[in-house]
């Protein structure tokens, strides 16, 4: 017999140009082996470069250890989990949260998954903004939704909020905002959120239907000096908060996150309602019992911000002196300079054959630029700089 081996879905999935880009470069590129090769400087992916801190490896050991004979059953969202999370999240966005308005998920996947899902049905559209987190688009397009694009402003890579507004249709159900954004590290100011919060309060009346906000949040506690953060839930009640631990605890291959509804949302008790019932329907999206055990210990624990802030201002201060555009990010750990010739896959396979791996502009929809993750050592950022020197010198010539 003969026919399609794969649905259509999987193939509009496999055809979004980010994710086929990302998934070419890690799995097809000869990455994965050039990565370990000796003087190869990896500033691609946000994975760790030293052994993880013992603290972290603690908490994992003594969650590890049965109390009960339930310990290891199945798991939905932990009570000490939730209160936990519901804790800490008020510390940075202070709306009074309580353990009933988190829900666990398989990190920050997991819990943006559920929230396009609950928020939006299939053909509904989902609107976020240029340069993206490369899986906004899979991750739209495996729930049935149009996606749809907006580029930010640049070089401030702010929200183009005009430009939102423009784009809403009777079918806008979602905007994704994310800050601290991937990959500029912009933190938008309180300003941009209010306004936001403006232009989807008087279209969801135009409309009919409420706009809902998903919250991508996963750098909210890596935040620099002299920056502020503040989250879209400040402003606008409809708003769904998403949370990865992957990233402060740069821990990313421990799936541990959350899903947020703020005190103040209508009918919030069927809203967590479905979301809990969606991550059942959707793969049982809960963490293991191992992380929820954990997610108490685990809150007292973040990586070394002062350290990547150190690391921030010495490459900043070296790629200005040699002559790129890059303004310093207000939170995150990555850098987002301007590539100095208009073709960054280009610029960027030049690097490579100098030993320097990053990541282009055009795998985030936004060509011209390209990113350096700071997860890397000291070391390495040291013995990248004359290489940096080396390329832009000869794109100049």
């Amino acid at each position: 017999m003969h026919g399609r081996t794969v649905s259509r879905r999987s193939e509009r999935i496999q055809g979004a140009a980010p994710f086929r880009m990302m998934f070419g470069f890690r799995m097809h590129s000869g990455y994965a082996e050039r990565r370990l090769e000796p003087g190869v400087i990896d500033f691609t992916f946000g994975d760790p470069h030293e052994l993880q801190m013992p603290t972290y490896v603690d908490a994992l050991r003594e969650a590890a250890l049965p109390r009960d004979e339930l310990w290891f059953a199945y798991k939905q969202s932990e009570v000490a989990a939730q209160a936990a999370a519901a804790a800490s999240l008020d510390r940075v966005v202070p709306l009074g949260w309580g353990a009933d308005d988190v829900r666990m998920t398989t990190g920050g996947f997991g819990a943006i998954t559920v929230a396009m899902k609950v928020l939006a049905d299939p053909g509904e559209e989902v609107v976020y903004t240029l340069p993206p987190w490369f899986l906004y688009e899979p991750l739209a397009l495996e729930a049935g939704l149009v996606p749809v694009k907006v580029p930010a402003l640049q070089p401030s890579f702010d929200l183009d909020v005009d430009a939102i507004a423009a784009a809403i249709t009777p079918r806008t159900r979602i905007v994704v905002v994310n800050t601290p954004n991937n990959p500029s590290g912009r933190i938008y100011p309180p300003d941009l959120l209010r306004r936001l919060a403006d232009v989807l309060d008087e279209a969801s009346a135009r409309h009919g239907r409420r706009i809902w906000i998903v919250s991508d949040e996963p750098y909210n506690r890596i935040v620099f000096s002299r920056s502020e953060f503040h989250s879209p839930a400040e402003f606008y009640p409809h708003t769904l908060v998403c949370y990865s631990y992957g990233k402060t605890l740069l821990a990313p291959g421990q799936r541990l996150g959350y899903i947020a509804v703020p005190p103040a949302v209508a009918d919030r008790a069927a809203l967590l309602e479905a979301i809990e019932m969606m991550q059942i329907a959707a793969g049982w999206l809960f963490p293991n019992a191992v992380m929820q055990h954990a997610t108490p210990r685990l809150e007292e624990l973040s990586l070394d911000v002062a350290r990547l802030e150190a690391k921030r201002d010495r490459l900043v201060g070296a790629l200005g002196e040699i002559g790129y555009e890059t303004t310093p990010p207000d939170g995150t750990f990555y850098l987002w300079p301007r590539s100095p010739i208009p073709d960054d896959e280009a610029f960027v396979e030049d690097l490579s054959r100098r030993g320097v791996l990053v990541m282009p502009g055009t795998l985030f929809e936004t060509p011209g630029w390209f990113r350096i993750c700071l997860t890397a050592t000291a070391e390495s950022i040291e013995a990248a700089i004359p290489h940096f020197r080396d390329a832009f010198e000869a794109a100049r010539r």
